[in-house]
C-alpha cells in the first residue's frame, strides 16, 4: 500500500537504537568467521598423501563452481534485462530492483564460494586432527562449518541493513519515496536474486554430488566390492567434490535465501500492518511501522551473537559416544536458542512497550510478538528433534529399515518410503501450530495483517540461530570428506573410526539442517504469500496513477467524458476489469490512486455499462465517517448517466480506494475462494509444479549417475587388463581389495579421477537449467493467463504439497543413508567368526541373530567360511546401499531444492505482480474465465 497524501511525513522519525545492532552483528559475524578460518588454516594438513587428496578435491570443487557461476551469471543478465523492460518500458517494476536483485545473488554466491573454500581446506586438517583426538577433529570440522554459518548471516544482515539505511538517508536526495511500505516492497523484490542463486546452487550441486555418489556406491561397493572412499574407485574424488558443492555451497545458498527472504517479507508485512491500523494518527503509524520493521532486523542481529556463543560451547570428550557427540552439538544450539528466547520478548518490549506504541495498537502487544517468535523458534527445534529421531540410527525408524535389508533391496526401499511418509506428521503439525499461535498472539483476530506479521517474525525466530544451525549442517560434509581422506591416504583404523563417528554425526546434523530449511521455507512462503497480496494492492495504485497520467497526456485515445464529469474535480477513469484510476485535484497538486469495484455492492448491469476510458464523477461514500477526506477515504462512489441499450441510467456505484483497502477487500475483489475455478486451477498447477520439478531433478540425477557408472565400469575393465598384463592371477583380480591403489596401462594411470569429475560437472551444468526455468516461468505464465486468483492458488498448492514432499524426501533419504551406516558400524562379520566368537554373535541385531547364524553355518558347509555374513560387504549391506542410492537424490537433490522452489515461485509472483495485475484480467477475459 502507498501512503495517502494526508499521511505524508516531512521529518523522518528517529531510527530505534536497536537497529544499529544489525550492522554491528553483521561485521562481528564476518570477523569471527575470519578468526575461525585463520585458526583452522593454521593447523597442519597432515601427510603428503592427505595434502594431495585434499588438493584434488579442492581443485575439482573450485572448477565446478566457476563453471556454475558462469551459467548463473548469464541467467542474471537475462533476468536484469527482463526487469529493465518491466521498469523502463512498462513502468511495472521499481528501478532499484535492477541493482538489488543481482547484488543479493552475488552475495549469496560469495557465501557459497567462501564456505566451500573453507570446507575443502578443512577436510585433510580434520582427518589429521582426528589422528590426535576425537575432540580435535570435531573442533576443526565444526569451526570450519561455523565459517559458512557466520558469513551467511553476516552478509545477509549487512545487505538488508545497508539497503534500508540507503533508502532512508539517500532516498530524499535521489527523489525516492521514504514511505516504509514502498521501501519495504522494493527491498522485498531483491530476494529474487538470492532465490535464483540458491536454486541453481542447490539443483546443480545436488545433481553433481548425487551423480558421483550413486555411481561410486553402485559400481564400487555393490558391483566391485570396494569399500567407501577407496582410492581404487574412479568416482571417489568426484564424490568428495560433490559433498562440497552440493552440501556446503548448495545448503549455504539455500539457507541464505530463507534467512534473507524471511526478514524482508516480515519487514514488508510490518510496514503494511502499521499503516492499516486506522485507529492511529499518521505520525504514530509511521513510528509503529518503523518499530515493526526494525524488530526482525534486531532479532536477527541478536541471533548472530547468540550463535557465536553457542559455537564456542561445542566440545567433546575423547571417549564420547555417538549420543554424547550429538548432545554436544545439540547443547550448542540449545544455548543459542535460550538466548534468542530472551531476545524474543526483550526486542518487542523495547520497541513497543517502552515507546508506548503497543497501547495505541489494537490487538498488538510486546508479549504477543514474543510468543510468536517463541512459536517459530520452538517449531524449528521440534522439527530438528523429530528429524533426528526419524533419521538417526540411534532410534527405531532407521533401525527398522536396517532390519529390512535382511530380505533384500526391495524391502529396504518399501520401509524407507513408509518411514519417510510417516515422518511428515511432526514437521507439518509443528508448523501448523506455529502459524496458529503466531497469528493469534500477534493480534490477528483484530487485525489480519498483524497476525500475518506474527507468522513472518516466527520464521525469523526459527532462523535467528542460523549461524550455529548452519554450522552443524556444513560440518557434516567436512567430516565426510575427512573420512574419505583418511581412507584414501591409508590412515590407521582408529583415525577412520573417529572420522566415521564424526561422519555419522554429520549425517544426522545435516538432516536436522534440512529440517530447519524446510520448516523455515513453509513459514517464509506463507509470509511471502501475504506480501504478494500487498504488492497486488500497490500495483493497483501505481497502475491507476499511470493510466490517469496517460489519459491526461492524451496518450490513451479511448477516453470518454460521461455526463457532466469535470476533469478539474475528483473523478475516476475506468481501466477495465473492475478497476479504476482515481484522480483527486487538491489545489496545485493532484493525487492519484487505484480503485476497485466491491463485488458485494455491485449495481445491476454495471460491468456491461462501464467501458475502458470512461470518466466518471468521484465522491466520498455516505457510509464513510463524518469529516473524512476524499484522499484518505476507503469507500467512494462513482456516478454518471450512462447509455444502456435504447435508454440511459443514472449509475451510482460504490468503489474501494486501493491504498486504503483492507486485505479482505482485495480477497473479495479477486474472488480468492476455492469455488473460483481460476484459484482451483492454480492450486492444482502448484501441485503439478512440485511433482514435475521432482521428476526433472530425480531423472537428471539418474542420467548423470548412469554416465558416471558407465565410466567407472570402463575404467575398472581397463584396470583389470592392466593387472593381467602385470601378472596378477584371476583369483587376485576377482578380489578388488588386493588391487594396488594405482594401475598403469598403455601409458595412463588409473583410476582417472579427473574424467569422473568432468562427467559430474558437465551433467550438473546441463541438467540444472530446465528445473530452474520451470520454477521461474510457471508463476509468470499462470499470472498472465489466470491472473491474481490463479497465482494465489499456485502459491497455496506449491506450498502445501512442496512442504510435505520436501519433508518426506529429506527424512526418507536420511534414514536410508543411516540404515546403511548402522550395518557398516558392525564392521565385517565372517561366517567363521560367528562360529567361534560368542561376542560377535551377541553383537548382531537380536531380531536377525538366529537367521544370520544359520546363514553362516550354510556358508561354512559350502566352504565359504571367510565370506561376510553381516556388516560391510554382506548381502544386507548391499541391499542397504541400494536403498541409500535411492535416498541420495531424495535428501540431497529433489527434497532440498523443493524448499527453494516453494519460496522462488512466491518471490517470482511478487516481482512479476505488475504484469499479472495489468494483463492477467485481459488474458482471462479472452479465455472466458473472468
Amino acid at each position: 500500500m502507498m501512503c495517502p497524501p494526508t499521511l505524508a511525513v516531512d521529518v523522518l522519525p528517529e531510527l530505534p537504537w536497536l537497529f544499529w545492532l544489525a550492522p554491528v552483528a553483521g561485521v562481528a559475524a564476518l570477523l569471527q568467521a575470519f578468526v575461525f578460518a585463520r585458526s583452522v588454516r593454521a593447523r597442519s594438513e597432515g601427510e603428503p598423501e592427505m595434502v594431495r587428496i585434499a588438493a584434488a578435491v579442492r581443485e575439482g570443487a573450485t572448477a565446478y563452481l566457476r563453471r556454475q557461476y558462469r551459467v548463473v551469471a548469464l541467467a542474471f543478465v537475462g533476468l536484469v534485462g527482463v526487469l529493465g523492460i518491466l521498469s523502463f518500458g512498462l513502468g511495472l517494476q521499481p528501478t532499484w530492483s535492477l541493482v538489488g536483485v543481482p547484488v543479493a545473488g552475488v552475495l549469496s554466491g560469495l557465501c557459497g564460494w567462501l564456505g566451500m573454500g573453507m570446507a575443502t581446506s578443512a577436510s585433510a586438517r580434520t582427518a589429521f586432527a582426528a589422528k590426535h583426538s576425537l575432540n580435535d577433529g570435531l573442533t576443526v570440522a565444526f569451526r570450519s562449518g561455523a565459517v559458512m554459518g557466520l558469513i551467511v548471516v553476516g552478509f545477509a544482515l549487512l545487505d538488508i541493513s545497508g539497503w534500508f539505511l540507503f533508502f532512508r538517508l539517500a532516498g530524499p536526495t535521489l527523489g525516492l519515496s521514504t514511505d516504509l511500505r514502498e521501501v519495504s516492497m522494493v527491498m522485498l523484490s531483491f530476494a529474487m536474486g538470492a532465490s535464483m542463486q540458491a536454486l541453481f546452487a542447490r539443483v546443480g550441486g545436488g545433481i553433481y554430488t548425487k551423480a558421483a555418489d550413486v555411481g561410486a556406491d553402485l559400481v564400487g561397493k555393490v558391483e566391485a566390492g570396494i569399500p567407501e572412499d577407496d582410492p581404487r574407485n574412479p568416482a571417489t574424488i568426484a564424490d568428495n567434490v560433490g559433498d562440497n558443492v552440493g552440501d556446503v555451497a548448495g545448503m549455504g545458498a539455500d539457507l541464505y535465501e530463507s534467512y534473507y527472504g524471511s526478514i524482508l517479507s516480515t519487514i514488508a508485512l510490518g510496514a503494511a500492518a502499521a499503516f492499516a491500523n486506522s485507529e492511529m494518527s499518521g505520525g504514530e503509524q509511521t513510528r509503529l511501522a518503523l518499530a515493526l520493521v526494525v524488530a526482525p532486523i534486531a532479532l536477527a542481529a541478536v541471533g548472530i551473537f547468540a550463535s557465536i556463543v553457542g559455537i564456542f560451547a561445542v566440545r567433546a570428550r575423547e571417549d564420547a559416544t555417538f549420543a554424547q557427540l550429538l548432545a554436544t552439538l545439540r547443547n550448542g544450539v540449545y544455548l543459542a536458542s535460550a538466548l534468542i528466547l530472551m531476545a524474543a520478548f526483550a526486542v518487542p518490549f523495547v520497541l513497543l512497550e517502552l515507546t508506548g506504541l503497543a497501547k495505541a495498537s489494537e490487538g498488538l502487544t510486546w508479549w504477543g510478538l514474543g510468543i510468536a517468535i517463541t512459536a517459530g523458534l520452538g517449531s524449528g527445534l521440534v522439527i530438528a528433534r523429530f528429524t533426528e529421531y526419524y533419521t538417526s540410527y540411534e532410534h527405531a525408524p532407521t533401525r527398522r529399515i536396517a532390519l529390512q535389508a535382511h530380505t533384500g533391496a526391495a524391502t529396504v526401499i518399501i520401509a524407507g518410503v513408509a518411514e519417510g511418509l510417516r515422518s511428515t506428521w511432526a514437521a507439518l503439525v509443528a508448523v501448523v501450530a506455529a502459524i496458529l499461535i503466531a497469528f493469534v498472539s500477534a493480534g490477528g483476530q483484530e487485525n489480519v495483517l498483524f497476525g500475518l506479521y506474527g507468522v513472518g517474525i516466527a520464521a525469523v525466530g526459527m532462523l535467528a540461530t542460523l549461524g550455529i544451525t548452519l554450522a552443524t549442517d556444513a560440518y557434516g560434509p567436512i567430516a565426510d570428506n575427512a573420512g574419505g581422506n583418511a581412507e584414501m591416504s591409508g590412515q590407521p583404523p582408529q583415525v577412520r573410526q573417529r572420522t566415521d563417528m564424526l561422519d555419522a554425526l554429520g549425517n544426522t546434523t545435516a538432516a536436522t539442517g534440512k529440517g530447519f530449511a524446510i520448516g523455515s521455507a513453509a513459514l517464509t512462503a506463507l509470509a511471502l504469500f501475504a506480501a504478494y497480496l500487498q504488492i497486488v494492492q500497490v500495483q493497483q495504485t501505481k497502475q491507476g496513477e499511470a493510466f490517469a497520467r496517460a489519459v491526461a497526456a492524451a496518450e490513451y485515445r479511448g477516453t470518454t467524458l460521461v455526463g457532466d464529469a469535470d476533469l478539474k474535480r475528483p473523478h475516476a477513469i475506468y481501466e477495465g476489469h473492475g478497476t479504476f484510476a482515481l484522480v483527486m485535484p487538491a489545489g496545485e497538486k493532484t493525487f492519484y490512486d487505484g480503485g476497485m469495484l466491491d463485488p458485494g455492492r455491485m449495481g445491476e448491469h454495471i460491468t456491461e455499462a462501464l467501458k475502458p476510458g470512461m470518466v466518471l464523477r468521484l465522491a466520498i461514500a455516505d457510509d464513510e465517517p463524518a469529516g473524512a477526506e476524499i484522499g484518505t477515504a476507503r469507500l467512494l462512489t462513482i456516478s454518471a448517466e450512462i447509455a444502456h441499450g435504447d435508454h440511459s441510467h443514472e449509475y451510482v456505484q460504490p468503489i474501494i480506494a486501493a491504498r486504503r483497502a483492507t486485505l479482505g477487500d482485495v480477497v473479495r475483489f479477486y474472488n480468492l475462494s476455492l469455488i473460483n475455478p481460476r484459484v482451483l486451477a492454480g492450486l492444482l498447477l502448484g501441485v503439478l509444479a512440485v511433482f514435475v520439478f521432482c521428476a526433472l531433478t530425480m531423472s537428471a540425477v539418474g542420467r548423470a549417475a548412469a554416465a558416471m557408472m558407465n565410466e567407472c565400469r570402463r575404467q575398472f575393465a581397463i584396470m583389470r587388463r592392466g593387472l593381467r598384463a602385470g601378472g596378477m592371477s584371476e583369483a587376485q583380480i576377482a578380489d578388488p581389495t588386493q588391487w594396488p591403489a594405482r594401475v598403469s596401462f598403455e601409458g595412463r594411470d588409473y583410476p582417472d579421477y579427473q574424467t569422473c569429475v568432468t562427467i559430474s560437472t558437465a551433467g550438473a551444468q546441463r541438467e540444472m537449467v530446465l528445473p530452474a526455468l520451470l520454477a521461474i516461468t510457471i508463476p509468470v505464465g499462470v499470472g498472465l493467463t489466470l491472473g491474481v486468483p490463479g497465482v494465489v492458488g499456485l502459491l497455496a498448492g506449491g506450498l502445501s504439497s512442496g512442504f510435505a514432499m520436501a519433508v518426506f524426501m529429506a527424512n526418507a533419504g536420511g534414514a536410508w543413508d543411516n540404515a546403511k551406516k548402522l550395518i557398516e558400524s558392525h564392521g565385517k562379520v565372517s561366517a567363521d567368526q560367528l562360529a567361534t566368537d560368542e561376542a560377535a554373535v551377541r553383537a548382531l541385531p537380536a531380531e536377525l541373530r538366529e537367521s544370520l547364524v544359520q546363514r553362516a553355518a550354510e556358508m561354512r558347509r559350502a566352504g565359504r567360511g571367510a565370506a561376510i555374513v553381516y556388516g560391510k560387504g554382506s548381502e544386507d549391506h548391499k541391499a542397504a546401499v541400494v536403498g541409500d542410492t535411492v535416498g541420495d537424490p531424495f535428501k540431497d537433490t529433489s527434497g532440498p531444492a523443493l524448499n527453494i522452489l516453494v519460496k522462488l515461485i512466491s518471490i517470482v509472483a511478487v516481482v512479476f505482480a505488475g504484469p499479472t495485475v495489468k494483463y492477467g484480467g485481459v488474458v482471462a477475459g479472452w479465455l472466458g474465465l473472468e
